[in-house]
């Protein structure tokens, strides 16, 4: 790639989760990039400058999204693109695009399968033709899910000589809020379902982004269960259909080295280890839940009133204290063909929607920019885990506030 302005621009820098990236780019040194943040208003990101008291070196950069013309002059002056602008269906196809086309590298927090899937098909000649690596997910859905196997299939190979067959990813502690943007692209998806119901097979399909490859039979998830092999009761996880469709496609994309028969299953623990009854009684209601949930929110006057009195606002969000106080823990336990196990644990040290995911994008974005080398990681359309893998880990657990760590 020929020399560019930045090396980094933060897109959308004006909304909640776009002003915490840019905080943290600030105040972690930014890995010694030179990067500015983009927007609609050149008023608006002159404000975020001043309050964040970022240095005058970084620039600021007027685009819309909607705006193709601006939106390919802005990604022809840096190297790396990291927006956090969505809906992506509704407002990503134009960057997205604008990438893709002209080499620029491009990362988001995208979990909305139907927009990726078609952006898959859609981007993946223009990124190989101009170089451009595409990485969709790249929040708490799916980077602690999508590395965390790509952690312990790493120690299964290192310590077994063999992958394992079967993963079981279990959400064992979270404390914090998805982010607003996280409900309106779910708000955004069921719109887009309603309109084409034959998209329900997509949304059902854990093989859906995995390029046409058609594996073994997956696990149910949606309803409640024991887990033997954590001894406690599960109950289903609300973004189980995204990750599980890019872990898949983690495994496709490096060529199945966890093997074409790789089993994923992905749930929520809603009992420790031992606490029977109690575990069982809140699986169940978990399940019950969800199922009443997804049928509210087939109804329009639902979405309507979760639009009006539910979701975040553009520029609202847990404050400092908050973030701060979130955590997560989630659990990756794996059996070999031969029946050797392992259990891989991923800590994340913030709350999981926004003061994880602006670590976690900005981290991915610097990986992607200093790490991946262009001979392992061509142009094309990656997953996290796929582009980066074990780098990517060590980026999080120097930087991030991640931990990978074998039980």
């Amino acid at each position: 790639m020929k020399p560019r302005e930045f090396d980094l621009v933060v897109f959308g820098a004006t909304g909640f989760t776009g002003r915490l990236v840019a905080e943290y780019l600030h105040l972690s040194g930014a890995a010694g990039a030179r990067w500015a943040i983009a927007g609609r208003s050149l008023d608006k990101l002159a404000q975020v400058r001043d309050e964040l008291h970022l240095p005058p070196t970084v620039a600021l950069l007027q685009a819309d999204a909607n705006d193709a013309a601006a939106l390919k002059a802005l990604v022809g002056r840096t190297q790396v693109v990291i927006t956090t602008v969505g809906p992506y269906q509704l407002h990503g196809e134009p960057l997205a695009t604008a990438c893709a086309a002209g080499g620029t590298d491009y990362v988001d927090l995208c979990g909305e399968p139907l927009w990726m899937a078609r952006m898959i098909d859609k981007l993946t000649p223009l990124a190989e033709k101009s170089g451009a690596r595409i990485v969709f997910s790249c929040g708490f859905d799916s980077i602690p899910f999508d590395l965390g196997v790509v952690y312990l299939q790493a120690e299964a190979q290192a310590r077994f000589g063999a992958p394992l067959a079967e993963v079981r990813g279990r959400v064992a502690r979270l404390k914090g809020t998805f982010s607003g943007g996280t409900f309106a692209s779910m708000l955004a998806t069921i719109e887009a379902v309603r309109r084409e119901p034959g998209l329900v097979k997509l949304m059902a399909n854990p093989f859906a982004l995995s390029g046409g490859f058609k594996g073994p039979r997956q696990p149910a998830d949606q309803g409640a269960d024991f887990d033997d092999w954590a001894d406690a009761w599960t109950g289903p996880f609300v973004m189980a259909t995204i990750n599980t469709k890019n872990v898949h496609r983690s495994n496709a994309l490096r060529g199945h080295p966890w093997g074409e028969g790789f089993v994923y299953s992905e749930k929520l623990l809603t009992g420790r280890p031992g606490q029977g009854d109690k575990g069982r009684r809140k699986a169940g209601a978990l399940a019950r839940f969800t199922k009443l949930q997804n049928l509210a929110l087939a109804l329009s006057p639902t979405r309507a009133l979760l639009r009006r009195f539910v979701l975040t606002q553009p520029g609202d969000g847990p404050n400092q204290a908050a973030r701060e106080a979130g955590r997560y823990e989630v659990w990756f336990t794996g059996r070999s063909a031969c029946g050797q196990t392992l259990r891989a644990i991923v800590k994340g040290d913030r709350d999981p929607g926004y003061g994880s995911t602006c670590k976690l994008i900005s981290e991915t974005a610097l990986c992607l920019l200093q790490d991946a080398g262009r001979d392992a990681t061509p142009g094309g359309v990656w997953t996290p885990g796929s582009a980066m893998g074990l780098a990517l880990v060590r980026r999080l657990q120097a930087r991030a506030g991640l931990s990978f760590e074998i039980a």
